[in-house]
C-alpha cells in the first residue's frame, strides 16, 4: 500500500495499447506493466472505464498520470487523433466521435471514476518527463503509430504543439510520413532515412540542446542514422511513458 509519498497510477493511452502501472515517488514499478488492446470503437467513457478496469487489478495509488494522443490542454481533449474512428488509426472517422471527444474534460471523468488527482497530457509530454534532463531546451520525439513531440525548457513543459499534423510535403503529414503503416510498408532502412530528415528539418525550427526519440519504435532507427543524428539525438526506453508518470507532477505540467 503506499506510504507518505504518493503513488502513481500511470496509464499510457496509444493507438493500439493501453498500458499501465503503479509507480512510488522514486519511480519504481510496484506491479508489472499491464497492456490491454485500444478497444474500438472508443467514445471518451469507454477509455475511463478501461482504465479503471485496468487499475482494479493493480496495487492501491494516491493519484493517476494519464497520457493520451492529441492536443490536450488543462486535462481537456482539444482534439484527438485515433479515438475518434470506427476501428482503429487510419480507418473512417466517426462524426459523433469527433463530437464526442471535443472539448471533453477527461481529467474530471477519471477523477469522479477513481476518486484520485488526476493529471492528463499529450502522451509524448508524459514520455518526455520520463527521460528530460532539465537543462536547456530538450525535444522529445515519440515513434509510434504516428509522430509525438513535447517541448521542456529547463525541466518546464512548454504549451504543445501538434507537430504530427503539420504537412511535410503536400497532402502529406508528420504522422503519415514516419508512422507505423510506413515503417512497415518501408523497412527499418529506408523508413530511418526518413526519421533522419524529419529530425534534420526541425533543427532550424527549435535549435535544441538535446532530443529524445522515444516511443514503440525508436528502436527501430538503424545505428547508421543515429550515428548521423549526432550525440545529441538520443533513443530512449518506451518505458519512459509510464516512468513519466511520477515526474510530470513536478515539471510544471497540466
Amino acid at each position: 500500500m503506499p506510504g507518505t509519498d504518493p503513488w502513481t497510477l500511470a496509464v499510457d493511452c496509444g493507438g493500439g495499447g493501453i498500458k499501465a502501472s503503479v509507480l512510488d515517488a522514486a519511480g519504481t514499478l510496484h506491479a508489472p506493466a499491464v497492456r490491454v488492446p485500444t478497444p474500438y470503437p472508443l467514445p471518451p467513457h469507454r477509455l475511463v472505464t478501461t482504465i479503471a478496469q485496468i487499475a482494479a487489478d493493480l496495487p492501491a495509488a494516491d493519484r493517476v498520470t494519464v497520457g493520451m494522443p492529441g492536443m490536450v490542454r488543462h486535462g481537456v481533449v482539444v482534439a484527438t487523433p485515433h479515438y475518434v474512428t470506427r476501428s482503429g488509426p487510419r480507418s473512417a472517422v466517426d462524426p459523433a466521435l469527433v463530437e464526442a471527444w471535443t472539448d471533453h474534460d477527461v481529467r474530471a471523468a477519471v477523477e469522479a471514476a477513481l476518486g484520485l488527482p488526476t493529471l492528463v497530457l499529450n502522451d509524448a509530454e508524459v514520455h518526455g518527463a520520463g527521460v528530460v534532463s532539465g537543462t536547456g531546451l530538450e525535444l522529445v520525439l515519440t515513434l509510434g503509430t504516428g509522430l509525438g513531440s513535447a517541448l521542456f525548457d529547463g525541466g518546464r513543459l512548454a504549451p504543445h504543439l501538434e507537430l504530427s499534423h503539420a504537412p511535410v510535403r503536400r497532402g502529406v503529414t508528420y504522422d503519415e510520413y514516419i508512422g507505423q503503416p510506413e515503417r512497415r510498408r518501408l523497412g527499418n532502412g529506408l523508413w530511418s532515412r526518413r526519421v533522419q530528415r524529419v529530425v534534420e528539418g526541425f533543427w532550424p525550427v527549435f535549435r535544441w540542446d538535446r532530443v529524445y526519440l522515444g516511443g514503440g519504435n525508436a528502436r527501430h532507427v538503424t545505428p547508421t542514422v543515429l550515428e548521423r543524428l549526432g550525440e545529441r539525438v538520443v533513443v530512449v526506453p518506451n518505458q519512459a511513458g509510464i516512468v513519466g508518470g511520477v515526474r510530470a507532477w513536478s515539471l510544471g505540467a497540466g
